[in-house]
């Protein structure tokens, strides 16, 4: 897996959900709908990502 960014949007709310999703949400940057973050693309932000890939869209090669 290449060093670069990535880009991290939030596109579903996390009402409803467990609280770990939700601070996972919190830790990747994100609080509200349609919030965009450019994140480093590292293994620890790749797994909170999968842990909440139903709530995001990721976007590669930024």
């Amino acid at each position: 897996m290449a060093e670069g960014k990535i880009r991290v949007t939030q596109v579903r709310s996390p009402i409803g959900r467990k609280v770990d999703q939700r601070r996972t949400l919190i830790g990747l940057g994100l609080n509200k709908l349609f919030r965009s973050k450019t994140l480093e693309d590292t293994p620890s932000v790749r797994g909170m990502i999968n842990k909440v890939d139903h709530l995001v869209k990721v976007e590669e090669n930024i």
